[in-house]
């Protein structure tokens, strides 16, 4: 149930505990059952488990496997090689095909998506027609030559195609990657040039934000600097009679039906490559494998997310974003994956709330800015919209702050489980989360997910707890990358991940561990500030300075000049008819003091039209502190992987005018 607010909310307030009946009917709960039942393990109660979880990995993940009936064609020799970090190797001499737990024993014409975006009115996808879908391409790859371990690559917008596209590959034993449409061509052939692709699904256009945009001149760029390709697929999605010179039809691909049969290959077989996010040099290709994600996904959506057969499971993303992969792993627990296409602010931020209304949303999962957005604007969902299917709300991408979970209790609904997530692209899944045993607490992360060793560990290793550190993991999970794409020695693995403390991850985010075990997520740790030896959180700016009702978003940096000054400015955009004039520095200054402290008042403020973020949405802080530190533009940042490039002017501006100032 929920509380009511009547006061200013304070991190750490508790919001909603579970119900008897929603402890009774959880995933987790039944776990706990099975482990007492069937290996005379008792818990009394999560803490316990998560503990026991992470003392004996081999032990947790082997239960997994067999309270979720992994399917395979030839047994693990062992459940894993040793402990040490890169380089355990999991569940060895298993074979299985992660695409063939998704259709076994699914009902036939059940949704299996939900589909609708600004181009397609909601349309349904049953499993008997998705199994055909996915069959009738899985045999055309199989006829033009794809291998298990050859790459398939898409440009798909969120559509049914793209994840029939990904089902087919992973069931030959293919390597699926995929970008968003959106991204520039050069983004894009930065990523796929990598990994030597053998054949690309590629689309027509998509529409965004009331505009039809064509990305046919784009494909066939992308087409020219893909000289691995053997094949090119196009999906008429502005125009089904759309046609790519060279390129096979997708009607033409689905339209021969074929029986859907999957490969086994090793549990370690490479299922896709994500990338980072690709804002400073060449993005990283981060190779997952196929038994490690079904494994992940299996635990994390299902204990985490409370995933059940039928849920309708929504989390709105584009398909360069980890969180598309992940709605598609809902169809592993026999859940409805709930798609959408386009602008989720088109024509307004009620969107996708309309969405959840109309599809039955169970589980209905957004970035926080989203969620702020709509605080922001003033919207009450659960006035407009029946809701009442509804019973979680997740939020992931940054932290949301505890004004942004004050919000959804008072706006949205006040008896919903309201699950924030932080986790990764590099691990495809979360390492702070939920749990719908367990209250939830204004600004916090419910606990550490299980299997997760997670700990904040200050400069020297020592670990903390109510006091910010550093997000380590310190025994290895099944998602971790396999590798990286053109990495033979693993150099540059370690030195992303084991290089600060050799042996343990090191995801790079500054957290605080409560004693109650739930989590606070401070930002990245390379864009954490740090002035007098005090470290600093850039959510906690955020949070103090975006409250203010003329600001509509801000960024602050930090970093060292050279005279060994710490210089730490301030951005802010306004909202219209705004002006950062005298008077509203200093109620900036003052909310800054008050909420913060004096040792947290910026240097200097200035007033910029936007933020510059990634296409996903993320503050590009650490591009932002190098271009004041005077790196050039191509060190710093790649436009194409932003969405709003333009951003970056005024900051290219100050950059030389810093540099032509001496400091002090």
């Amino acid at each position: 149930m929920g509380l009511p607010l009547t006061s200013p909310i304070r991190e750490g307030t508790p919001l909603w505990h579970p119900s008897a009946a929603t402890i009774a009917g959880a995933n987790v709960t039944a776990f706990l059952a099975w482990l007492r039942a069937e290996r005379g393990l008792a818990f009394p109660g999560y803490p316990e488990l998560w503990q026991w979880s992470v003392d004996r990995v081999e032990e947790f993940w082997e239960c997994l496997w067999h309270f979720y009936g992994v399917r395979a064609t030839r047994p693990y020799r062992r459940v894993l090689s040793s402990h040490r970090m890169p380089g355990a190797r999991w569940f060895e001499g298993a074979e299985l095909n992660y695409a063939e737990h998704v259709f076994r024993d699914r009902p036939p014409e059940a949704p299996a998506l939900l589909f609708e975006s600004e181009l397609v009115p909601l349309t349904a996808v049953s499993w008997r027609a998705l199994e055909a879908r996915v069959g009738a391409v899985a045999g055309w790859l199989r006829e033009a030559g794809v291998a298990p371990g050859d790459r398939v690559v898409s440009t798909l917008p969120n559509i049914p195609e793209a994840l029939v596209a990904f089902l087919a590959t992973a069931s030959v034993g293919a390597v699926w990657s995929s970008c968003s449409p959106d991204f520039g061509t050069r983004s894009v052939v930065d990523r796929f040039a990598q990994i030597e692709p053998k054949v690309l699904f590629a689309v027509d256009g998509y529409g965004y934000g009331g505009k039809r945009l064509d990305r046919r001149a784009e494909a066939e760029e992308l087409r020219r600097a893909l000289p691995s390709l053997a094949a090119t697929v196009l999906v008429g999605y502005l125009d089904p009679e759309a046609i790519l010179p060279g390129a096979t039809p997708w009607a033409e691909v689905v339209g021969r039906e074929r029986p859907l049969t999957f490969t086994p290959v090793p549990f370690e077989h490479p299922l896709w490559i994500v990338y980072s996010s690709g804002t400073t040099g060449l993005p990283k290709a981060l190779v997952h494998s196929q038994g490690g994600v079904l494994l992940e996904l299996l635990k994390f959506l299902g204990l985490h997310l409370d995933l059940h057969p039928g849920d309708r499971f929504f989390w709105f993303s584009t398909t360069g974003w980890i969180m598309w992969n992940v709605v598609g792993g809902g169809l592993l627990h026999g859940a409805t994956a709930v798609l959408y296409d386009g602008n989720p602010g088109h024509p307004d931020l009620d969107r996708l709330w309309d969405l959840a209304t109309r599809t039955g949303t169970t589980f209905f999962g957004v970035g926080a800015a989203y969620l702020m957005a709509c605080r922001q604007a003033g919207l009450a969902p659960g006035q407009g919209h029946d809701l009442s299917r509804v019973r979680g709300i997740g939020s992931t991408g940054s932290p949301l702050p505890p004004e942004g979970f004050a919000w959804v209790y008072e706006a949205v609904k006040p008896d919903v489980w309201l699950a924030s997530v932080s986790g990764g692209t590099d691990v495809a899944s979360g390492f702070l989360g939920s749990c719908p045993t367990l209250p939830v607490c204004a600004g916090e992360l419910q606990c550490r997910c299980l299997g997760v060793k997670a700990e904040a560990l200050d400069e020297a290793g020592r670990p903390l707890v109510d006091a910010v550190g550093e997000l380590v993991i310190g025994e290895p999970m099944p998602s971790m990358p396999l590798y990286l794409w053109n990495d033979p020695e693993g150099a540059r693995y370690r030195e992303s991940y084991f290089e600060t403390y050799p042996g343990l991850w090191r995801h790079g985010d500054w957290i605080r561990l409560t004693p109650r075990g739930s989590a606070v997520v401070l930002g990245r740790s390379d864009s954490t500030l740090k002035r007098q030896g005090v470290r600093m959180g850039t959510s906690e700016f955020y949070r103090a300075v975006e409250g203010l009702a003329e600001v509509r978003e801000s960024l602050i940096v930090g970093f060292d000049r050279p005279d060994g000054s710490y210089f730490m400015p301030l951005f802010v955009a306004l909202q219209d008819g705004a002006a950062l004039d005298d008077a509203l520095v200093a109620r900036i200054r003052d909310r800054i003091r008050q909420a913060l402290s004096p040792r947290h008042l910026p240097d200097a403020m200035y007033a910029v039209d936007g933020v510059p973020r990634t296409l996903n949405g993320k503050k590009l802080e650490v591009p932002v502190k190098k271009l004041l530190m005077g790196f050039p533009l191509e060190q710093a940042v790649n436009p194409d992987s932003m969405a709003n490039p333009q951003a970056l002017e005024a900051f290219l501006r100050l950059a030389r005018e810093l540099g032509e100032r001496p400091p002090g």
